[in-house]
């Protein structure tokens, strides 16, 4: 039986190109995602919707991603992630361009909802870290974390203007039919990263046990420590998907032209570019939850301050800078925390879980802001909501205790 990566495949698949293919997929998969803040308007104008109606399909998006993300992971865990990326790509790509047509609130569920959510749990960042976390040697992968979210928020910059640019030339239908176009390269990119499934990870401990799915779900769910990243890691989710989505129609509601909200999400992803790879060094050198802890709690402090001053395009683009480098550097501590409690033979499954209390927290995040809004005309409640989100997280991440997780085995049975 060959150890190592399993099913490396031919010789083209070196590192470099393992490395290349995983960051291009993460750049096109979050770069699409992010231009959907740009459509909340439009789309919702051209519909005669309240912008709640929109904002409950991508909340259902983050939901369903979330909770298709353990999934995926353990498929990509058994048998490979190439096989789920270019599915995910599919079904992902298909969803934006159908969104395009969706003139009711069930079909634009089902569209920007049901098949963008599925799609991405299959086609994310999330499927190219656990397939590093395999494919690369251990030195390397926080690293290799780090540069994957990186290249997630290099397309959250380079898209975020294209989108902008889309709709300008070509009306926002047109906008999405070409953003849905862009996800057909994920397929073919998919087969650089074949391989990688079962045996052991290229560098693992052989002091790691090798434990089944119900075993690795036991163990997990047992260590107190995982428990605190899990809660910590919906506190992210609901900060993202609440700016992603409603920063553009709130810089709208003061009067700020369309291309400043397009600018301040395209900082945000150039940014996180450094935050993100910062933070995957960083945890090389230092304990990964003293990082959360400290981005958790300049998070809050950016939004206090960002509430606090008059709203201008200085303060609008400051704000941007600031959340940016906070944005997605939590992924690679949160990702190597699971790497370090249980090895990287569930690696897909355990960060999906926590990936899915992420998703939970972007679905109240996106969801809750829609209605607040409607019900009461301003998105007050939600900035202050996650203010408080950003100290609890803070405290949370502090206890975690970096060592593998003890191994709790069920006694078998004849």
């Amino acid at each position: 039986m060959q150890s190592g990566t399993r099913g490396a495949g031919p010789g083209w698949r070196t590192p470099a190109v393992v490395v290349a293919a995983g960051c291009l997929i993460a750049l096109i998969g979050f770069g699409v995602r992010s231009t959907y803040g740009l459509f909340t308007g439009p789309l919702s104008e051209a519909n005669g919707w309240g912008r709640d109606v929109f904002a409950l399909a991508l909340a259902l998006q983050n939901l369903l991603w979330g909770m298709a993300q353990p999934f995926a992971g353990a498929v990509a865990d058994r048998y490979g992630p190439s096989r789920v990326l270019a599915a995910g790509g599919l079904l992902y790509g298909a969803g934006v361009a159908l969104t395009a047509f969706s003139d009711t609130p069930l079909l634009i569920q089902l569209t920007a909802g049901v098949m963008v959510g599925v799609g991405l749990a299959g086609a994310s960042f999330t499927v190219v870290i656990a397939a590093f976390g395999r494919m690369m040697p251990p030195e390397k992968r926080s690293w290799a974390a780090g540069i994957a979210t990186a290249s997630g928020s290099m397309g959250q910059f380079l898209f975020a203007p294209l989108g902008s640019a889309f709709i300008a030339a070509y009306g926002w239908q047109s906008a999405l039919v070409l953003l849905g176009v862009c996800m057909m390269g994920v397929p073919l990119l998919a087969t650089a990263l074949a391989g990688g499934a079962k045996g052991r990870a290229a560098g693992s401990s052989a002091a790691v046990p090798d434990l089944t799915t119900g075993q690795a779900l036991r163990q997990a769910f047992g260590h107190g420590s995982y428990l605190l990243l899990v809660a910590g890691f919906f506190v992210c989710g609901f900060h993202v998907a609440f700016i992603t989505v409603h920063l553009p129609p709130y810089l709208a509601d003061i009067g700020a032209p369309p291309s400043l909200a397009g600018w301040a999400i395209a900082l945000i992803g150039l940014f996180n570019i450094v935050g993100s790879y910062s933070a995957g060094m960083l945890g090389t050198r230092m304990p990964k939850r003293y990082i959360l802890s400290v981005i958790y709690a300049l998070r809050a402090l950016a939004i206090a301050v960002f509430i606090a001053v008059p709203v201008s395009a200085a303060s609008v683009l400051v704000f941007s800078a600031a959340m940016g480098l906070l944005w997605l550097s939590t992924v690679p501590p949160t990702s190597g925390l699971v790497e370090r409690m249980f090895g990287v033979r569930h690696l897909g499954m355990l960060f999906g879980i926590a990936f899915f209390s992420h998703q939970v927290g972007s679905f109240l995040g996106v969801w809750l802001g829609g209605v607040f809004y409607e019900r009461t005309g301003s998105y007050d409640m939600i900035w202050w909501a996650g203010i408080a989100l950003g100290i609890f997280a803070a405290i949370v991440h502090w206890p975690i205790v970096e060592k593998p997780a003890p191994t709790v085995l069920q006694p078998s049975r004849a």
